[in-house]
């Protein structure tokens, strides 16, 4: 049977409709599982359901499908600046699913670390991997940051690659990954705010005075009244951070590559800081009689970490080499 090649035109054309076939189907399943309710003040207001459809009697969730679109699209941007800055495709595939699956791992073990006695785990250890075939919720994404960057670091020195260029790909993957991510949170109503003002009514006016769809105002009608819906800040905090550093090496050569994983560990730090603090169902440990929240200890340490780093590089001039002169350098030897 003869081979079929395609020209890098019709590559790009079978991606183009694959990807949007794939979004047509989502969008459907997200249109069919909209049902109408009535909150306490009498409004018609529009409820999501969790699940997006079944198989075999086991329900696959939306909140599934938001973290698997994630991961995708921040694979195929990472294989697109991979071929750009000169790193292996194959070997981007491997660390990718095993980077994927150890990332997965550490946010669930992160996770039961910090909720080990208040989620049972004292008692059941076996359930921080059972959990995931119970459909038990429980992620956190720090633990997946740190899991893939330690994973990134030795994967990097086994096959001989250069962990710059891969944080380069890494960390604006996860900035992509948890834009689409935190939807899944959306639908299942999870990781949001507390109640935004005192009545119901003032809760609803303040979301409506957002620019934010009507569909995510009513979808955060929970529990008898409007709460922050936290998971919308943080996606669109991602997808500033994401656009800034983006347009940033492409403009400046004062950016050095693998100045992404610095970039992402103060954005981020501010970002989850911040909207930590709105949070219903933050991760607390005691410290010296204080409640503290965990995520917001994290998130300072990262900013203090990333800005620190980012001096040392500068100072001690750590492979000062541009983004576009590295992606200059690349087209060069491609040519």
């Amino acid at each position: 049977m003869k081979k079929i090649e395609l020209t890098d035109k019709q590559k790009l054309w079978l991606k183009i409709g694959l990807t949007t076939l794939y979004f047509v189907v989502v969008f459907i399943l997200v249109l069919s599982s909209m049902e109408k309710r009535t909150d306490s003040l009498g409004n018609e207001i529009i409820h999501f359901n969790q699940i997006a459809f079944s198989i075999f009697g086991r329900g696959i969730y939306f909140y599934a499908i938001a973290i698997i679109t994630g991961i995708g699209i921040a694979y195929f941007y990472g294989a697109h600046i991979a071929r750009k800055i000169g790193f292996s495709e194959d070997n981007l595939f491997d660390g990718f699913i095993m980077g994927t699956i150890i990332g997965i791992l550490g946010a669930r073990i992160y996770y039961a670390i910090f909720s080990w006695k208040e989620g049972g785990f004292d008692k059941d250890p076996l359930r921080v991997i059972t959990g995931f075939f119970n459909e038990e919720g429980g992620l956190a994404i720090h633990g997946a940051v740190i899991a893939a960057a330690i994973f990134a670091y030795f994967f990097c020195k086994k096959r001989k690659e250069d962990i710059f260029k891969l944080g380069e790909m890494l960390f604006p993957g996860f900035f992509i990954g948890q834009i689409f991510g935190r939807w899944g949170n959306f639908f299942n109503k999870e990781a949001h705010g507390g109640p935004i003002r005192d009545t119901v009514l003032a809760s609803r006016e303040f979301l409506e005075k957002l620019p934010i769809p009507r569909f995510v105002v009513d979808q955060m009608y929970i529990n008898g009244t409007y709460m922050h819906p936290t998971f919308l800040y943080e996606s669109v905090w991602n997808l500033i951070g994401l656009i800034l550093v983006i347009t940033i090496r492409k403009k400046t050569k004062k950016y050095w590559y693998g100045d992404a994983v610095l970039f992402y560990m103060v954005w981020y730090g501010i970002g989850r800081f911040f909207v930590e603090s709105l949070r219903t169902d933050a991760l607390l440990f005691n410290f010296l009689g204080m409640e503290l929240r965990i995520a917001q200890v994290v998130s300072i340490l990262m900013i203090v970490a990333g800005i620190t780093l980012f001096i040392l590089r500068r100072i001690f001039k750590v492979k000062p080499v541009s983004f576009i002169e590295l992606v200059e350098e690349n087209r060069g030897v491609e040519a």
